[in-house]
């Protein structure tokens, strides 16, 4: 069963596609995708455009035997078309649904 958040109608096309990458790649059983681009506002290095910055928060069977570093690379790769032209930063907590916290 996914139990993926619902695309909001108020998400804009960078976490849309995000949302599809990641749908595709992993099959999550949740997906929660934060926009924290409105947080670092005014930072040095800070993109002058809304979404820039996120948290994503996906437990998925995919991750099972795979360490927190690998992880972090598989969902790189499924977004890599986006980083760093439109994803400046990316907070990722990843789980498996056994292990989710």
């Amino acid at each position: 069963m996914n139990m993926s958040s619902p695309s909001d109608n108020n998400e804009g096309p960078v976490t849309r596609l995000m949302r599809e990458r990641l749908e595709a790649a992993f099959s999550p059983e949740t997906l929660v995708i934060e926009d924290d681009s409105n947080k670092h506002a005014g930072h040095a290095g800070h993109p002058h455009r809304s979404e820039s910055h996120f948290t994503v928060t996906l437990v998925s069977q995919a991750f099972e035997n795979e360490s927190r570093i690998s992880r972090e690379r598989m969902v790189h790769k499924a977004l890599s078309d986006l980083l760093p032209d439109r994803i400046h930063a990316l907070r990722l907590k990843l789980d498996t649904p056994l292990r989710q916290e």
